[in-house]
């Protein structure tokens, strides 16, 4: 057995693990690369395998990250199963759509600059055409439900608590006449976040691929770090600005909506409008009530009685069209906008950034990790001056950040998910984190008798 660490390895994006198991290829994730653009654009282009020799994918979740180089895995000859929760399945359907229009319309948009300076048109990454070619290969799974993506390999998703229908995977692998089980967390969640069940812990493995995004530092409890948020909106509308958020369309959209909602009830900020410019989020918004499976007991009873807060909210509105996004941008009036891309690297967020970057009334409210190399990052750094789409912008906004709204699973509880396969586990494999990062995590796990954790680097080959 064999695993290849083509993605997230040295990074926290890009997921993608290859296994070689009884002459078979199963790819775990298979992650779009997010950074500088060169280089993004070259990694999610060219594979450093045939995609046609792989046997079986497994998605872990949703998120672009793990699944939004699906289209070119497809495009460029994989012809097997993607193997998902049915909550991943349908929500993946329409986020690779959606991906697919963004890749698009920045390429349009992109070339018209280019254009006008002589250069050269740029081809999207791939097209919704390509993106809608994945949907009829996906295969839906319950949570602990046996399935054999491969012969020789039993499969187990189990709640991840990171988004509807994460996953961390289970593989129970027979390898002539050899047992090896191998846990894949995919990203873990947290504890006590609204709407969704928490994460299950690992209890038995002989080997675990696990993310290190915040090996180094835990989260504050949600409660406060939304606290922190209500002062930032408060703060800055009562300057008379804008409140402009980078969320991933699916899951810390509607956490946010959620709190904004309460808030607002309750009198602790003054009630404006809310708008989800993200015509995905509209969609994920009906794939909620549908998966139910995935909730906590208060966000199901809400949902049976049609009045679930991230879609029962007076101040709040769904932006569809492009005219209407376009709108907001002509408009002075204190409001909360909130968009994707999460790491503002594509999609409505980049225009509404660009349109609000150079008035000191507003703030640009950073709430989850972002990737070095991307507008995120730049902007969380507070750095003075941003290109987007090849023009600077003076940064004259406040810019505010929220690690403790994040989704990832904080170093308390990575390293309890760590522990808690302590007495079996042969090899600890640290993905998804930047080197800091997994560093203090593998210090700490090595601290507590864990002496088999390593850091792969990128396109690493380790036999089993």
């Amino acid at each position: 057995m064999r695993i290849r660490f083509h993605g997230a390895a040295h990074t926290v994006t890009g997921s993608q693990h290859l296994l070689e198991i009884n002459g078979k290829r199963l790819l775990l994730d298979c992650g779009m690369y997010q950074g500088k653009r060169s280089l993004a654009y070259e990694r999610n282009m060219n594979f450093r395998y045939d995609p046609a020799s792989v046997d079986a994918v497994i998605l872990s979740h949703a998120h672009i990250d793990h699944s939004g180089n699906l289209p070119n895995l497809v495009r460029q000859g994989y012809e097997g199963a993607i193997w998902a929760t049915r909550a991943t399945q349908d929500i993946a359907t329409v986020m690779l759509a959606d991906s697919g229009r963004i890749q698009e319309s920045d390429a349009e948009f992109v070339n018209k600059k280019r254009a006008q300076r002589g250069e050269e048109p740029v081809e999207p990454l791939y097209t919704e055409q390509d993106a809608e070619a994945v949907a009829g290969m996906f295969t839906g799974a319950d949570y602990a439900q046996a399935f054999e993506p491969i012969p020789g390999v039993v499969a187990r998703f189990y709640e991840a608590g990171h988004i509807l229908g994460s996953a961390g995977v289970s593989l129970e692998i027979e390898e002539k006449g050899r047992k090896i089980h191998l846990w894949f967390s995919g990203d873990i969640g947290r504890y006590k976040l609204p709407l969704l069940r928490d994460p299950v812990l690992p209890d038995h493995a002989d080997y675990m691929i696990m993310e290190s995004t915040y090996g180094d530092k835990s989260h504050n409890d949600p409660e406060l770090a939304f606290n922190e948020f209500e002062s930032i909106v408060k703060r800055t509308v009562e300057r008379g600005g804008k409140v402009i958020v980078p969320a991933f369309a699916v899951g810390r959209t509607q956490e946010i909506v959620y709190h904004l909602n309460r808030m607002m009830f309750e009198g602790d900020v003054p009630r404006v409008p809310v708008y989800v410019d993200s015509p995905l989020a509209v969609r994920a918004s009906d794939i909620f009530k549908n998966h139910l499976e995935c909730f906590d007991d208060e966000t199901k009873e809400f949902v049976r009685e049609s009045r679930h807060p991230a879609l029962d909210f007076k101040m709040l509105t769904y932006i569809r069209s492009v005219e209407d996004s376009k709108a907001l941008n002509e408009r002075s009036d204190p409001m909360v906008i909130i968009s994707a891309s999460g790491m503002a690297e594509t999609g409505r967020i980049v225009h509404h950034i660009r349109n609000n970057i150079e008035n000191p009334r507003n703030t640009i409210c950073i709430v989850s990790w972002q990737a070095p190399e991307t507008l995120g990052r730049r902007l969380a750094d507070r750095e003075p001056e941003v290109r987007i789409f090849g023009e600077i912008y003076k940064r004259k906004c406040d810019v505010a950040t929220i690690g403790g709204l994040s989704g990832h699973a904080g170093q308390d509880l990575l390293v309890k998910y760590a522990l808690g396969v302590k007495d079996s586990v042969k090899d600890v494999f640290l993905v998804h984190g930047e080197e800091k990062q997994a560093a203090t995590l593998q210090g700490l796990l090595k601290g507590r008798g864990m002496d088999r954790v390593h850091y792969p680097d990128l396109h690493e080959e380790v036999d089993l």
